[in-house]
């Protein structure tokens, strides 16, 4: 796929919508204070093989008075752990596993734009390929309609390693 279409058509998604607040995430993604970067998922499809989250990108981050004073950017690294948060919420949703997903694997990053306090973020997950143990995922990052990134992420389960969490029934158990 060219870098510059999204993984999917946003023409039928409603991008005001938040379909589950950044508290119900809480539930599936472990991260806390300044390292949970989602707002809100704004769709997600019924296999939860593909889904939309949002960020609004704020002057008051953590991270703006030091990368890169009087003209701050969203570190490329916090652009790939949004993508990466997506990525495991839909895994967590599709398989039911209660114990923490983490990253084995980033390829193919392309950076092709600038993020900057005042935007609106939204971030793409695609599967591409999903066990209960370990998930493949393509992910982007747009602003004004434009793909500013893309990469394609590897991740698995880590029995024993987290806290775990009181996940729903899974959507999907098994590919």
């Amino acid at each position: 796929m060219p870098a510059s279409q999204p993984l999917f058509d946003l023409s039928k998604i409603d991008l005001a919508r938040i379909a589950m607040k950044r508290e119900e995430m809480e539930r599936y993604i472990p991260h806390r204070g300044a390292m949970f970067l989602l707002d809100g998922i704004v769709w997600h499809d019924a296999a939860m093989s593909a889904g939309l989250a949002v960020k609004h990108v704020r002057d008051d981050e953590f991270w703006v008075p030091g990368h890169i004073p009087g003209r701050p950017l969203l570190p490329g690294v916090l652009m790939i752990e949004c993508g990466a948060q997506l990525a495991s919420y839909l895994y967590y949703k599709r398989s039911g596993v209660d114990s923490f997903a983490g990253f084995t694997r980033i390829e193919d990053v392309e950076f092709r734009g600038q993020v900057v306090p005042g935007d609106t973020f939204y971030v793409l997950c695609k599967e591409v390929k999903f066990s209960i143990k370990r998930f493949i995922t393509e992910i982007q990052g747009m602003v004004n309609g434009q793909v500013v990134f893309q990469a394609r992420i590897h991740g698995m389960a880590f029995p024993g390693l987290g806290e775990k969490r009181q996940i729903s029934e899974p959507v999907l158990r098994r590919n």
